[in-house]
C-alpha cells in the first residue's frame, strides 16, 4: 500500500514537471515571436531619393511673340542671257563665292566670231568714213572755183554723213557683239553663298531657261514679321515721347525651341497698313556670322521691353498639369512633398518663368516625380539644370 502511495505520487510529480516544461517551452516561444515582431515593425524603408532643383530668378520684361519668317539679306537668281552649251561650273555647291568670281561659263565660240565679225566691220565702215571725209574736203576747196557742181557737193556730203551712220551702226553692233561674249561667264555680283546648280555642264541654257543657281548673303539676315496695327501706334508714341516702353530687345526662337544668341534690331516697317488683316509688316535684322539662320525658316521673334523685373523660373521637367492646370511638387523643410498650382509665364529655352505660385529659394522636384506624392516624405538631392539646354547634372562644388 506503501508502495502504491508512493508510485502515485511520483506520476503527479512527474506531471507537473511536464506541464511545467510545456507552459515554458510556449512562454518562451511567445516571447521570441514578440521580439521578431517588434525588429520588424522596427525595420522601415528609407525615405525615396528625388532630384530637386532650387528655383532662381531672372530679369524679364513686358514681351510679345510674333511668328515669323527669315529672309536672305541679299539674292541673286543667276540665269543666262545668252543662249548656248554649258561648258563649265567653277564653284562647289553650298559654298561661297566672292564677287568677280567665274561660276560658269557657257560655249563662247560662236560669239567669239561674231565679235570678230563686228570689228572687222567696224574697221571697214571707219575706212570708208575717212574716204568720205577726204573727199568732202576737196569738194570744199573746189567748189568756191566752180570745178564742182552743187549737186555732186552735196552728193560728198550725204555720202560723208551715211558713212559716219555706219560707223556708228558699226560700234554699237561691235558693244553688242562684246557684250553677248562677255554673257558667256557668269559672275558672282556679290561675295555669298551659292545653292545649288540647276544645269549640268553639257546642258543647253538660254535667256528662256530657269535660274541656273541661286547667290544668296546671309549675314546679316532678314526677318519679317507682322504686328497689330494698335501695337504698331503704340510703340510708335512711347518711342516718340522717349519713354521707357519705347526701348525694346528682340530675339529669336529657333524651330528647335532654343533662342538665337544675337539680339536683332528693327530695320524696315511698311508705310501703310495691310487693310485685309489690319496689321503692318516689320522687318528686323541679326547677325548670322555661322550661318546657323538659313532664309525661309519659320520662327518666334520676341519683343521684350528693357525694362525689366527680376521673376522666379523652373524647368520645363518639373512642371505637369492636370485638370487645375500645371502645377509642380515642393519639398519644404521638413522634407515632405506638396503639390502646388503656378501660373507660367512665357518659355525662355528650357525655362518657364513664374507669374505666381513659387517663389526664389524653393526645392521642385525635377526627376523620380513617379515615385512621390503630396505628403511622402522624400530624400531631396540638389541638382544644377542647364537654362539653354535643359539637361540635368550634379551641383559642382568649388
Amino acid at each position: 500500500m506503501l508502495n502504491t502511495a508512493f508510485s502515485e505520487q511520483s506520476n503527479v510529480t512527474e506531471r507537473r514537471k511536464k506541464i511545467t516544461t510545456a507552459l515554458f517551452s510556449i512562454s518562451l516561444i511567445a516571447l521570441l515571436s514578440a521580439c521578431s515582431d517588434n525588429t520588424e515593425q522596427k525595420t522601415v524603408a528609407p525615405p525615396p531619393a528625388v532630384s530637386v532643383y532650387t528655383v532662381d530668378q531672372m530679369a524679364v520684361g513686358e514681351h510679345y511673340e510674333f511668328v515669323a519668317r527669315t529672309e536672305a539679306f541679299k539674292q541673286a537668281n543667276l540665269t543666262a542671257r545668252v543662249e548656248g552649251e554649258l561648258i563649265e561650273r567653277s564653284f562647289r555647291e553650298g559654298g561661297r563665292v566672292s564677287k568677280g568670281d567665274v561660276l560658269l561659263k557657257i560655249d563662247p565660240s560662236a560669239y567669239q566670231a561674231s565679235f570678230e565679225q563686228a570689228k572687222a566691220d567696224l574697221d571697214s565702215r571707219k575706212s570708208g568714213f575717212d574716204n568720205a571725209v577726204r573727199n568732202l574736203k576737196r569738194a570744199n576747196d573746189l567748189i568756191g572755183d566752180g570745178y564742182i557742181s552743187q549737186s555732186d557737193y552735196d552728193k560728198l556730203t550725204t555720202e560723208e554723213s551715211q558713212a559716219k551712220a555706219a560707223v556708228s551702226v558699226a560700234q554699237a553692233a561691235l558693244e553688242k557683239a562684246e557684250l553677248d561674249l562677255s554673257y558667256t561667264k557668269i559672275i558672282a555680283p556679290f561675295d555669298g553663298r551659292i545653292g545649288q546648280s540647276n544645269y549640268d555642264v553639257g546642258n543647253v541654257v538660254g535667256p528662256q531657261s530657269s535660274s541656273l543657281a541661286t547667290l544668296t548673303v546671309t549675314d546679316p539676315i532678314y526677318v519679317n514679321f507682322q504686328v497689330k496695327e494698335s501695337e504698331y501706334v503704340t510703340h510708335m508714341q512711347a518711342r516718340s515721347e522717349g519713354r521707357e516702353e519705347g526701348k525694346i530687345d528682340i530675339s529669336l526662337m529657333l524651330p528647335n525651341n532654343t533662342i538665337y544668341p544675337e539680339k536683332g534690331q528693327l530695320d524696315y516697317a511698311d508705310i501703310k497698313t495691310d487693310e485685309g488683316t489690319g496689321t503692318v509688316a516689320l522687318r528686323a535684322r541679326f547677325p548670322n556670322p555661322n550661318a546657323v539662320i538659313l532664309p525661309g525658316l519659320f520662327v518666334n521673334l520676341v519683343v521684350e521691353s528693357v525694362n525689366k523685373e527680376q521673376m522666379a523660373y523652373v524647368p520645363q521637367s518639373a512642371v505637369q498639369e492636370n485638370q487645375q492646370g500645371k502645377f509642380v511638387l515642393v519639398v519644404d523643410e521638413s522634407n515632405k512633398v506638396a503639390q502646388r498650382i503656378v501660373d507660367l509665364g512665357r518659355r525662355v529655352n528650357a525655362m518657364w518663368v513664374v507669374n505666381s505660385g513659387l517663389k526664389p529659394g524653393e526645392s521642385v522636384i525635377i526627376e523620380g516625380l513617379q515615385k512621390v506624392r503630396p505628403g511622402t516624405e522624400v530624400n531631396p538631392i540638389g541638382k544644377s539644370v542647364d537654362i539653354t539646354t535643359g539637361t540635368i547634372s550634379d551641383i559642382v562644388t568649388k
